[in-house]
């Protein structure tokens, strides 16, 4: 680690643009559209920095809409209403199959189309996001090390906030497979434990009042480290607790030993990436492609952080000063970001497959 990252991690503050412009080429006359799930949610205020760190970078207007929820067709109609308004690009999240038609329209219309974070599996556009289930096998054999390997034994319980969702399922597909390797592991859900924070925790106070012998519990979403590592210790930490996404509340309950391990998933790569191909055809007048994009997994817990995507090494320190500003985040990433502006990017693009593999 060279002194110079402790030294801008504790000089920058957080810093929250909602529409930025600079002056290149594009600045003023080009729009993109950022359309998100889950509006107050700490892990997606994360992919919108990342978006608006790109958008500043490209000297582009970027326009944030947000849903509270995940309602498919909610969603379609502000990715519609943007487009609408004169996008040139949008990027969104697809919670839900059923904008898959809506977002063809809008490719077929000229209008090129990015997804991240959620998958739509047949919209004819880019997606930038984990390999979910190769994830799920991470964190599950990362959990079954940590019970003591192959003759672990226990109740082992697991939460999805959002059942039906194909990124989630794989997950939990994932780490099922990886919690086989301990045959005295018996595998309660995946139970639906909602997204909300307050609807999370008391979801999880639940399901461990009915299974109170549990030796480990996992989330699948952002708010389950939070939410596990509250219940823990209000429990006497009897539990082994893992999870996903490197927010503030989530590194805090890793970092008191109340959580396990977090798995992040790149929130900056995911808002960043898909703003950078939108303006990269722009630009270059070439229709982007349907495919997958890896953002990468970053695997932490208190004693290690692997940032991934060839990234520089930091602290666990280091990562929660980043967690909590935007600014340090996106100076952290600049040696990357300067190697996904460059229409070189499309050829990294695999099949669509590949994501859930």
């Amino acid at each position: 680690m060279q002194p110079t990252y402790s030294a801008w991690l504790g000089r920058l503050v957080p810093t929250f643009l909602c529409c930025v412009a600079t002056s290149t080429a594009l600045a003023d006359t080009t729009t993109i559209g950022f359309v998100t799930h889950s509006q107050g949610d700490a892990f997606i205020q994360q992919i919108i920095d990342g978006a608006q760190s790109a958008a500043k970078d490209l000297g582009v207007t970027l326009k944030v809409a947000q849903q509270s929820g995940s309602a498919p067709d909610g969603q379609l109609k502000l990715v519609q209403n943007i487009v609408n308004a004169g996008a040139a690009g949008v990027a969104t999240s697809v919670p839900g199959e059923s904008m898959t038609r809506g977002l063809n329209d809008i490719v077929s219309s000229g209008v090129p189309v990015a997804q991240y974070n959620l998958i739509g599996a047949n919209v004819k556009a880019p997606y930038v996001g984990e390999r979910s289930t190769e994830s799920g096998r991470i964190l599950g054999k990362m959990i079954v090390e940590k019970l003591g390997g192959a003759g672990a034994k226990g109740k082992v319980v697991i939460g999805n906030c959002f059942p039906g969702l194909a990124s989630l399922e794989n997950r939990a597909k994932g780490v099922e497979e990886s919690l086989k390797a301990a045959p005295g592991l018996q595998v309660l859900g995946p139970y639906d434990v909602k997204v909300s924070a307050v609807e999370n925790y008391n979801h999880w106070e639940q399901l461990h009042a009915a299974n109170p012998d549990a030796v480990a519990m996992i989330g699948l979403c952002a708010p389950d480290v939070a939410s596990l590592g509250k219940l823990n210790a209000s429990t006497g930490d009897k539990f082994i607790a893992g999870g996903y996404d490197l927010t503030e509340q989530n590194l805090k309950a890793v970092k008191e030993g109340h959580a396990y391990v977090t798995l992040g998933q790149s929130a900056y790569v995911q808002g960043y990436l898909p703003v950078a191909l939108l303006v990269n055809a722009i630009r270059n007048k070439t229709t982007l492609q349907a495919g997958f994009m890896d953002a990468g997994t970053q695997i932490v817990t208190a004693q290690s952080v692997d940032m991934g995507n060839g990234l520089p090494k930091i602290t666990f320190e280091q990562l929660q000063a980043m967690s909590a500003s935007p600014a340090a985040t996106a100076e952290y990433y600049k040696n990357w970001a300067k190697t996904v502006d460059d229409p070189s990017v499309l050829k990294r693009l695999s099949p669509i497959s590949t994501e859930g593999k």
